[in-house]
């Protein structure tokens, strides 16, 4: 964590000595942001790790404060042996090998290009094929996006965000999952992973200055 903490301030300094930020380098050369347009086009998606994401901005009265927000994704090819969707109604996997991509986390960006907090959603957000927490959880360390376009820097330090902030994206997963239970419960004439009604199942505020004091804290009381 201290290593991934190093890393993205290390990514988030390089741009800045330029005058760029992490936003707005995934969306050089781009005319127009759209909201809803996944940026950039395509997606990011490693062939080796297979890791997958993307940018996008909802409209600012959704999501008051936010310029737009990563959402990151695992596909099944890099996925740990064994594991297998979930069975809750409404998921079934695609037919393609590689298609039944699970959602990890989302990262909240401001206008500034620095990023505010961490969420998870329901199904039907990025329609993802839904894997239980504790088989998200152990995707967590096979996110890597290892190569130089559409930006080396950008790809660099989300990939250590989602090691720097592991211990929330952890506690994340399982209330997201705390989130469903208590939904399908409260709403049993509904799918509730289709349910709109239902779309952030958990968030939480970061700050990575803050995340690298705290490591460097523990590190120094076990020294």
């Amino acid at each position: 964590m201290a290593a991934a903490g190093a890393e993205a301030l290390q990514c988030m300094h390089a741009l800045e000595k330029t005058g760029d930020n992490l936003v707005g380098e995934l969306l050089r050369g781009v005319d127009r942001f759209y909201e809803w347009n996944h940026y950039p086009e395509g997606d990011v998606y490693d062939n080796e790790s297979h890791s997958q994401y993307y940018y996008h901005a909802h409209p600012q009265e959704e999501r008051p404060g936010e310029h737009g927000h990563f959402h990151t994704f695992l596909r099944p090819k890099g996925m740990p042996a064994g594991i297998r969707p979930a069975e809750i109604g409404g998921t079934g996997a695609p037919s393609g090998d590689n298609d039944a991509l699970s959602h990890i986390v989302a990262i909240s960006m401001d206008a500034r290009g620095d990023p505010t907090a961490l969420f998870t959603t329901n199904r039907w957000v990025t329609g993802e094929t839904w894997y239980a927490a504790e088989d998200v959880i152990r995707m967590l360390d096979r996110f890597r996006i290892d190569q130089a376009r559409p930006s080396w820097p950008v790809n660099r330090w989300i990939t250590a965000m989602l090691r720097l902030f592991r211990p929330q994206i952890v506690d994340l997963l399982r209330r997201r999952d705390d989130a469903i239970a208590s939904w399908k419960l409260g709403h049993i004439d509904s799918n509730v992973l289709d349910d709109r009604r239902l779309e952030i199942t958990s968030q939480i505020a970061i700050s990575i200055q803050e995340q690298i004091r705290r490591i460097e804290k523990t590190l120094n009381r076990a020294s």
